[in-house]
C-alpha cells in the first residue's frame, strides 16, 4: 500500500509538473497570437490540449485522494483483524498454560491421586506437595488433657542433647483410642538432618513448672486402675496394699496426690505375677 501511495503520487506529481509546463507554453502561445505570429487555429489546439491536461490532472488528483482515504480505512481494518487475533492468540496461550497444574508452593512431590483420563475440579487436590523446608511435628496426647490443650502452647524436643522450641499450630479435637491428635511446627532452629517419618520425643508445657510428688509409669496401673500400690516398708522386706490417687500423668511419670509421702518407695511393675496378695515378702 504504501509503495502504491508512493508510484501514485510520483504521477501526480509528474502530471502537475507537466500541466505548469503546458498552463506556460498555453499562456506564451496566447501572446504570440495577439502579436500575429500564431494563427488562431493554432491556439484553440493548445487550448483543447491544456484543457484536457487540467482535467486529466485534477482526475488524478482526486483519485489519489480516494486511495489515500481507502488506504487508511485498509490500515484500521487490518489493525483491527490483527488486534483481533493477538486477543485469540492469547485465549489460547492462557487455556494452555491451564493445561498445566502447578503447586501453590515449591516442594516434594509425593503422591499422585489421579490417572489419565480422569477429569477433575479446579479446587480439587490431585497431589501431595511436602515442604521440605518447612516441617512439623504430628503427635498424639492423651484424651486427659484435651481441655488444657491449646493452640499456642510451646513445647519443646530434646535431640542430641540439645532442646529445639515448637509451638502448637493444630488441635484435633477427636478422640480415638483415648488419645487425640495435636501439630507443632519449630519456632527457631531445625535439628540437623530431619527428614520426613523422622520421630522425637515432645513435651508441652501445660503451665508454669511447679513441685509434685510423682512416681515411674509402670504396669500397676493396668492392674490396680490406679487404685492402690505396693510400698515398701524402712527395712525393705516387706511391701504393703496402700490406696494411692493419682493426678496429672505425662508419659514417664504419675503425680500421685495423696497415699505417699516424699522418699516412700514402690513397686511399680511385675503387677501380673502378684496376684491378690495383701503384702509381699522381699528376699
Amino acid at each position: 500500500m504504501e509503495q502504491k501511495s508512493l508510484d501514485l503520487q510520483k504521477q501526480t506529481l509528474q502530471t502537475t509538473y507537466e500541466l505548469n509546463r503546458l498552463k506556460k507554453s498555453f499562456a506564451l502561445d496566447e501572446e504570440e497570437f495577439h502579436m500575429g505570429v500564431k494563427s488562431k487555429a493554432q491556439l484553440e489546439v493548445q487550448r483543447d490540449e491544456f484543457t484536457y491536461k487540467t482535467q486529466s490532472t485534477a482526475l488524478q488528483l482526486e483519485g489519489l485522494r480516494h486511495d489515500s482515504a481507502a488506504t487508511i480505512l485498509r490500515r484500521e481494518l487490518m489493525k483491527n483483524d490483527l488486534e483481533r487475533e493477538r486477543k485469540k492468540y492469547a485465549r489460547a496461550q492462557e487455556r494452555m498454560e491451564n493445561l498445566v497444574v502447578r503447586a501453590p508452593l515449591a516442594g516434594q512431590l509425593s503422591f499422585v491421586k489421579v490417572t489419565p483420563g480422569q477429569q477433575v475440579q479446579s479446587t480439587e487436590a490431585i497431589v501431595e506437595i511436602k515442604v521440605l523446608d518447612q516441617f512439623k511435628i504430628h503427635t498424639s496426647l492423651s484424651e486427659y488433657y484435651i481441655d488444657r490443650i491449646t493452640t499456642g502452647l510451646p513445647a519443646t524436643i530434646s535431640w542430641q542433647g540439645k532442646k529445639y522450641p515448637l509451638r502448637i499450630t493444630k488441635v484435633v479435637p477427636e478422640v480415638k483410642d483415648r488419645n487425640f491428635d495435636v501439630d507443632l511446627v519449630f519456632t527457631d532452629q531445625l535439628p540437623e538432618n530431619v527428614r520426613i517419618g523422622k520421630s522425637f520425643r515432645v513435651q508441652v508445657e501445660l503451665g508454669q513448672p511447679e513441685e509434685a510428688l510423682v512416681i515411674p509409669r509402670g504396669d500397676f496401673f493396668q492392674s490396680t486402675g490406679g487404685q492402690w500400690i505396693y510400698k515398701l516398708n524402712e527395712s525393705g522386706t516387706k511391701a504393703r496394699k496402700v490406696n494411692i490417687s493419682i493426678g496429672r500423668q505425662n508419659p514417664q511419670q504419675y503425680e500421685i496426690t495423696d497415699g505417699l509421702q516424699p522418699g516412700d518407695k514402690v513397686i511399680v511393675t511385675g503387677y501380673s505375677t502378684f496376684g491378690d496378695a495383701e503384702e509381699l515378702i522381699l528376699k
